[in-house]
């Protein structure tokens, strides 16, 4: 039950009190007395207002205008400041609301414009915006009209309170007798319509002002004896006014706006409470039709609010749930800034979203916003950052690169083919190791530096063609002997070592190879030869054994000294051996194999030593061959 109801249903009960007070009367009185008048309901402007001021902003949200942009907004606020109307702070507040939105979202797209064509964050200024400051001017007229029309309102309700107080006295003052009453009855009708015409009073005083102008206008109603004839009339006229009312307030059913239809409920039962009483037979029914007509209205009304109760909560769970999702966001790691441009899509699309939410409840309104708020700020200030750092990481790759540039344009004209080549080389290589730049400078840089090193190369091609012919030619003759060693190596015939030995002379006659070749040719040679070497120094070294060991009998037939002389001088050959591994194993360990030409010179001195140890083991055989001897 609302509070219309509430203050109602107490008339009824205090009217139904007076009647009972009225037929007392009547009962002892010689002449038919006037009832009294119809007792009024409790003063309703509190329980309105309450009701109002819990549901005002919601209210507000549903009748309130849709803003595209700041020029719509401004023209409203002047309407206002300029108007006769005094502005309604709702809407005031939601005026300011839109603006702020519209002016920080402006704001946040020229920020991002000029991010994106690679401005510099720190150096950006926020530029002074005219609409806002036309928007404070006319608000602060707006707020002194408001300010004025709230002081005038106090003041009349300060007068109206006095007025009535006065129209209290006076009614008090005519029922100090029966004649009195009925000598100044017009004076008395005069005096409640002055009280109908007399508007609000302060809150704090409405109802004890109600409540003693009731208890005066019930005791006039007591005295006054007027004939039955009159009191019948003003029956009649007060049941055709509270008809009016009733089907006025029946056809407010059809009004599609349930808040002008509340409203205009609320205005006509202040019409109902202020119209005099009816019949008695009557009076219950009237009552009872109007309030009928009430609660139809009274109910429409309560479930609009809590239809849109809901959505506001619904909407406030879809923002909660926006707000998690930008958080999450927010969290995730970006490695790059395809990571970056990918999420700052993401929010985006996000933020598209929030603006097609409506309002969430009022309590909750201001604060997801805040939190939506400080999730985006959070990625797009951390964004700001990253993209900072890159840029310098940017500007610091650039200037290697243009040094790169510079360098390989000063020896494009070079014609030092063979340093130049590997100076380029280096340079080539420097640049695979820097980082990136942006895309159309870096592919000047680049362009630039692919010129140069072109300028070169092509130079040196052009002046070194006949070499890489006649290097080409050389490949073919050198891969033609290795092929005929290979073929040497896999017979194994009689005078093998001087067919080697013609065929190594006649590849160490040939000249340079292609670059890339070299070593690969290097080493097929090497390879093919050491197995050739291998098997004709085991085959040699058995021969030189068996024929040393054929001819210790000859040498021992010379004297006994002969066989200790031969072991003599073989004991020093030994140690010579030894000696000469000693030094080559040594200088092995000094060498610096890192380059291919290292690992050539390496290669050739194993090969010494490992000959080296193959003769110092033939010489351990001889040696052993003449003690065996001397045995015998």
């Amino acid at each position: 039950m609302d509070s219309q109801d509430k203050a109602l249903e107490q008339g009824t009960v205090e009217e139904k009190q007076t009647e009972e007070v009225v037929e007392a009367q009547n009962e002892v009185a010689e002449e038919s007395v006037a009832e009294t008048s119809e007792p009024q309901t409790e003063p309703v402007e509190k329980a309105v207002a309450e009701e109002e001021n819990t549901e005002a902003g919601t209210e507000e949200a549903m009748t309130r205008k849709t803003y595209a942009t700041k020029a719509e907004v401004l023209e409203r606020l002047k309407e206002l400041a300029h108007g006769d109307e005094t502005p309604a702070k709702a809407e005031v507040d939601y005026l300011k609301t839109v603006f702020y939105k519209l002016h920080f979202a402006e704001r946040e797209a020229q920020q991002k414009e000029y991010l994106e064509k690679g401005g510099d964050p720190d150096t950006y200024q926020v530029m002074p915006d005219a609409d806002e400051e036309v928007f404070k001017a006319e608000m602060g007229v707006v707020k002194e009209k408001r300010q004025k029309a709230f002081l005038e309102q106090e003041s009349e309700k300060q007068e109206n309170l006095q007025k009535k107080l006065n129209i209290i006295e006076k009614i008090k003052g005519m029922i100090t007798s029966p004649e009195e009453a009925n000598k100044a009855y017009q004076d008395f009708k005069e005096l409640q319509q002055q009280w109908k015409e007399i508007k609000a009073v302060p809150a704090e005083k409405a109802n004890e002002l109600w409540r003693n102008y009731q208890l005066y206008v019930e005791q006039f109603y007591d005295l006054l004896k007027l004939n039955n004839e009159a009191r019948e009339y003003d029956f009649k006229k007060n049941l055709e006014i509270k008809t009016r009312l009733c089907e006025a307030a029946e056809k407010l059913a059809e009004e599609d706006d349930v808040i002008s239809a509340f409203h205009q409920l609320q205005e006509l039962h202040q019409q109902y409470r202020e119209a005099g009483p009816v019949a008695k037979d009557l009076r219950e029914s009237i009552w009872t039709r109007f309030k009928a007509a009430s609660t139809v209205i009274n109910k429409s009304h309560q479930q609009h609010f809590e239809e849109l109760r809901a959505k506001e909560e619904d909407n406030l769970t879809r923002k909660t749930a926006l707000c998690e999702k930008v958080e999450a966001i927010a969290q995730e790691e970006n490695k790059g800034s395809a990571d970056w441009e990918k999420h700052t899509k993401e929010i985006i699309e996000i933020q598209q979203e929030w603006k097609t939410i409506g309002f969430a409840p009022q309590k909750m309104n201001v604060k997801i916003f805040e939190r939506f708020r400080a999730a985006c700020d959070d990625f797009f200030n951390r964004k700001g950052e990253y993209f900072k750092q890159l840029k310098e990481k940017f500007a610091e790759n650039a200037e290697k690169k243009q040094k790169l540039v510079e360098q390989a344009q000063a020896l494009a004209e070079s014609t030092d083919w063979k340093k130049t080549s590997d100076k380029l080389i280096n340079l080539q290589r420097e640049w695979k190791t820097i980082g990136m730049v942006p895309k159309k400078l870096g592919d000047q840089l680049w362009n630039d530096f692919l010129t140069a090193c072109n300028k070169f190369f092509e130079a040196r091609n052009a002046a070194t063609a006949g070499t890489r012919n006649e290097e080409k030619e050389n490949l073919e003759k050198k891969r033609s002997i290795i092929e005929q060693l290979k073929q040497l190596a896999e017979e194994a015939g009689e005078g093998l070592q001087e067919k080697v030995q013609a065929l190594t002379e006649e590849y160490g006659k040939i000249g340079h190879v292609p670059y890339k070749e070299k070593d690969k040719v290097y080493g097929e040679y090497h390879a093919v030869l050491d197995k050739l070497y291998k098997d004709l120094h085991i085959s040699a070294a058995r021969k030189r054994l068996d024929n040393f060991k054929s001819n210790l009998k000859n040498v021992a037939e010379r004297g006994a000294n002969a066989l200790d002389n031969e072991r003599s001088r073989l004991m020093r050959r030994y140690e010579q051996l030894k000696q000469e591994i000693n030094t080559y194993e040594n200088n092995l360990g000094f060498l610096n194999a890192s380059s291919k030409k290292g690992n050539s010179l390496i290669d050739e001195m194993n090969r010494k030593v490992q000959k080296l140890k193959d003769d110092l083991q033939l010489t351990r055989e001889k040696i052993k061959a003449i003690d065996a001897e001397n045995n015998a």
